[in-house]
């Protein structure tokens, strides 16, 4: 049985992302933001999605690999005639005491060996595939109209082989360096070596400036890389995914738009920003979600825009095929308007390393009164409350056990920065919620079948459960802990360490693969028991299913071991990351041996 898995590697610069595929195709580029229309959009559609490729004459094959500890992408494509390379690549790099991250893409050609021809192919779209944008002949570029803004390619082939899409012999380096809303003026040649080589500069110096513990290191490289250009840096959001209406399993229509900032997910990405280091990129996110509690008093939604946006409308896009045919294609996401109560929590364990860090300097904020009133007022009036849950059932609202410890942790946080800044009446407020939350957390306990069900009065389980363990809600050597982890392995483990997020109906039927975090939660799960032996096999055998990149998707079949899902999901790489840190300490492999 062939294994499904996503050919494609992708780029960016905290500006945007862009997927190439090993046939060279650019399957994915939205622009100019991440949640923009895309301009290159083959992985939904290969025919109204449009087309930007660098193809040899005949057949070949394609060998695609990162220059190590970077994400510029390497494609190498040979056949009979010869061999050559593609370097794919966002600039980004320090300049002018700021990052420099243009909407500028840029692509290297070189030839390897042999005399090989290639034919280079450049048809950008516009609103979603609705027209193909028009071009016209410049000095040394093509400017395309049609979008929002022109783009412009600018050159050192023959515009003549571009326009007419002719094979041309490749006897030398040749450069493609395509922009969005602005006209490149600078020489081509020079100008692409000298990003080429700062780019590459500034991800080996980020990498080297990370705290990679000594367990699986090239891994939790990749995935942190991964993880940096999945945040929109203008205002410190970190998206899901670059993709949208990837299926969760063919034929599910579980297709979904993931290029929004999940405030579930604040805890773990916080989390993983912070094992590796890296508290520039925390302190944006803090100021992003800063931003969204300050704008008004409404209460949080699951998931925000890219700046904040509060209104996320999902519609279904008719004109598009879908990927591999699976409709419906939607962007915007209708969860915005679900109730997750989890959140509140969520937030103010993502902000106590600002006051339990002495790296940070809480003293010089000055919001921190106003922060914790408004969260804990909001955890004081939604602990009572059901929710749509983790999982954003759209039509089943419950008392989870999810959203109850979330609230738990949360006021446990709420507690200590409460002390921290010295407010009696934030102690007392967050000791009581501590309480009414671990009382709702109790009536999901089942003593016959030691085990937490999902919600009150509900006999499901859920993988989110073993939140219980890692957020130490359960003592990690108590019996309930232990027991409590056999019993979600007997109903929801799978083959190889994969996890499902439960196994009971839902608004589409019940889900037919696994997800993938839910693993990684489990690996963490194992070590903190004690059961370290078995974690280290969950994990490696875990690791077997990113894609020839260790990229990693959202979803895994059971059956096969494919990838489905929004791709690569920052969601999947956070939990590999997290992940692999539990384990290095359980090893006592804090730095690398």
């Amino acid at each position: 049985m062939d294994r499904h898995t996503y050919q494609t590697g992708i780029i960016g610069n905290c500006a945007f992302l862009a997927h190439i595929n090993k046939n060279t195709n650019v399957d994915w580029l939205c622009w100019p933001r991440f949640d923009s229309s895309f301009v290159f959009g083959g992985l939904l559609d290969q025919e109204k999605g449009g087309e930007y490729s660098i193809r040899p004459a005949g057949e070949y094959t394609s060998d695609q690999y990162y220059l190590e500890n970077t994400n510029i992408l390497c494609t190498e494509i040979s056949n009979e005639e010869g061999r050559y390379k593609i370097t794919d690549f966002a600039p980004r790099f320090f300049q002018y005491e700021r990052y420099y991250k243009p909407l500028m893409f840029i692509r290297k050609i070189e030839p390897l060996e042999g005399n090989p021809r290639i034919k280079v192919t450049c048809k950008p779209t516009f609103e979603y595939g609705e027209g193909f944008q028009e071009g016209s002949r410049g000095s040394n570029h093509i400017l395309f109209t049609g979008s929002e803004h022109h783009m412009q390619l600018s050159t050192n082939i023959s515009l003549s082989y571009i326009e007419d899409e002719k094979y041309f012999a490749l006897n030398d380096v040749k450069y493609l360096i395509l922009t969005y809303g602005y006209n490149l003026e600078a020489p081509i040649e020079s100008t692409a070596e000298r990003f080429l080589l700062e780019t590459k500069k500034y991800w080996r110096t980020w990498i080297k400036h990370s705290t990679i513990a000594g367990f699986q290191q090239s891994l939790v490289i990749r995935s942190a890389l991964v993880l940096k250009i999945h945040q929109y840096e203008d205002t410190g959001a970190i998206i899901a995914a670059s993709t949208t209406s990837l299926p969760e399993s063919p034929g599910s229509t579980r297709n979904w738009d993931y290029r929004y900032c999940w405030m579930r997910d604040t805890y773990y990405v916080i989390t993983a920003l912070n094992h590796i280091g890296h508290f520039e990129e925390m302190e944006r996110y803090f100021n992003y979600i800063t931003d969204i509690s300050f704008r008004d008093d409404k209460r949080y939604q699951p998931l925000f825009g890219i700046a904040g946006e509060r209104v996320l409308t999902e519609r279904i896009l008719t004109n598009l095929k879908g990927y591999l045919g699976n409709q419906p294609v939607r962007i915007g996401n209708q969860a915005f308007e679900h109730i997750q109560n989890d959140i509140y929590g969520q937030v103010l364990i993502s902000m106590l390393p600002l006051y339990s860090d002495n790296r940070f300097i809480y003293s010089e904020r000055k919001d921190s009164t106003i922060w914790l009133d408004y969260l804990l007022t909001k955890i004081e009036s939604t602990i009572d409350e059901k929710d749509a849950g983790i999982w954003e059932f759209r039509n089943l609202a419950n008392m989870h056990c999810y959203t109850n410890l979330f609230q738990w942790a949360g006021a446990n946080a709420a507690l200590k920065m409460a002390k921290r800044i010295g407010n009696q009446e934030f102690q007392d407020r967050a000791t009581q919620l501590i309480d009414r939350a671990a009382a709702h957390i109790e009536a999901c306990y089942d003593p016959e079948r030691k085990v937490y069900n999902h919600a009150i009065g509900s006999a499901h389980l859920d993988a989110s459960t073993l939140q219980l363990i890692l957020m130490n809600y359960l003592d990690p050597e108590s019996q309930r802990a232990k027991d409590h982890l056999i019993a979600l392995e007997e109903e929801l483990k799978a083959e190889n360490g994969l996890f499902y997020r439960y196994r009971h109906t839902d608004d589409f039927g019940k889900p037919k693969t696994t997800f993938l975090i839910c693993a990684f939660w489990y690996v963490e799960a194992l070590a903190i028991v004690g059961r370290v032996d078995d974690a280290v096999k969950a994990f490696d055998s875990l690791i077997s299913y990113g894609n020839h990149l260790d990229l990693f998707a959202e979803d895994i079949d059971e059956k096969d071991g494919s990838q489905w899902g929004n791709f690569p999901q920052a969601y999947s790489h956070v939990g590999l990351m997290n992940a692999a840190h539990r384990i290095a300490i359980k090893l006592d492999r804090p730095v690398f041996l």
